[in-house]
């Protein structure tokens, strides 16, 4: 099946001061979003394909409600900085996640979504691995044209993703089954890290300590 990085979230304190940071670095704020029924809001950085979210947590009962506690986020926003992988990657297929997954999934059907669309969270993963997940249905990586995708930073696209764990030797079978099908790399990192690749307009790093997040962007001829 063919799946394609469509966003990333990393868990932020309440409204997520963090931005100022990606902000002052040279990225463009886009729109942002209530996630109606699961207690969660976001603020969201879009790039030709896909969108980089900070969400938190403004509903401590709706995120903690019977609905939503399958997604663990509010176990992953409480406990970011501390047991908790702050971190969740969304992927997404052109025709749809049909059967032949190459990893167990769970659904979850927020009360927002429209009837017969579920997400599917990968199985099996730890809290001290990021969250992973698609939706059902398909779905295209483009953002919309309303969203602002040309930053001063030069970020274009997000091209791909490497996660930073303390023992990259342990993961789960489920996160392993993710590493094999190609969507991610790991490599060791004493706290939780993403590295997010970009095709860029010039070589570009920058790291957001705040966040464990570093954003690395190399030209077209480059990559």
């Amino acid at each position: 099946m063919d799946l394609q990085l469509h966003h990333v979230f990393v868990c932020a304190s309440a409204g997520a001061p963090e931005a100022k940071d990606l902000l002052g670095a040279g990225l463009i704020e886009g729109s942002g979003n209530v996630h109606l029924g699961q207690g969660t809001s976001n603020r969201r950085f879009f790039f030709e394909n896909g969108f980089l979210e900070l969400i938190w947590v403004h509903d401590e009962r709706e995120a903690q409600s019977d609905m939503t506690a399958p997604t663990r986020l509010w176990d992953r926003w409480t406990g970011r900085g501390n047991v908790a992988n702050p971190f969740g990657l969304c992927f997404v297929s052109p025709l749809g996640a049909g059967p032949g997954l190459p990893f167990p999934t769970r659904a979850y059907r927020p009360s927002y979504l429209t009837e017969g669309r579920s997400f599917l969270f990968v199985d099996g993963l730890s809290l001290a691995e990021p969250e992973i997940f698609l939706p059902s249905w398909s779905q295209s990586t483009s953002s919309p044209p309303s969203e602002p995708t040309k930053h001063p930073l030069g970020l274009r696209k997000m091209a791909s993703l490497s996660i930073g764990l303390p023992d990259p030797a342990s993961t789960s079978t489920s996160l392993r089954a993710v590493v094999d099908a190609g969507l991610v790399r790991i490599h060791r990192s004493a706290t939780p890290e993403l590295v997010i690749h970009f095709v860029s307009q010039t070589e570009v790093r920058q790291d957001f300590p705040a966040l464990g997040l570093s954003l690395i962007g190399m030209p077209d001829r480059m990559t």
